[in-house]
């Protein structure tokens, strides 16, 4: 009688999607771009009509930005004043620094 009832239960717990594998599953399944929808919906909360909608297009149009070009863009600000082969030099060494 136990394990009729534990199976009733099973049985009942899949056909209403309390599965814990079809819920693992679902969020697997979803696309990188889906991942940045929900982010995107979430930081865009309190924003209505056109500021959401700008909010949502620049949101959803980011590319994250590498390591590199941060480091990139780090030495251009600290070589700004410096012309030739001085910058050459400068950004060589900024750039194979650790970040």
């Amino acid at each position: 009688m136990k394990k009729l009832l534990s199976l009733v239960a099973v049985v009942f717990a899949f056909s209403m999607g309390l599965s814990p594998l079809a819920q693992a599953a679902d969020v697997a399944a979803k696309t990188p771009q889906q991942n940045k929808m929900a982010t995107c919906n979430k930081d865009a909360e309190g924003k209505k009509g056109d500021e959401r909608k700008t909010f949502m297009k620049e949101c959803l149009s980011a590319k994250k930005e590498m390591p590199q070009q941060s480091k990139m863009k780090s030495c251009n600000v600290d070589a700004k004043d410096k012309k030739g082969d001085e910058r050459k030099a400068f950004m060589k060494e900024c750039l194979s620094k650790a970040a």
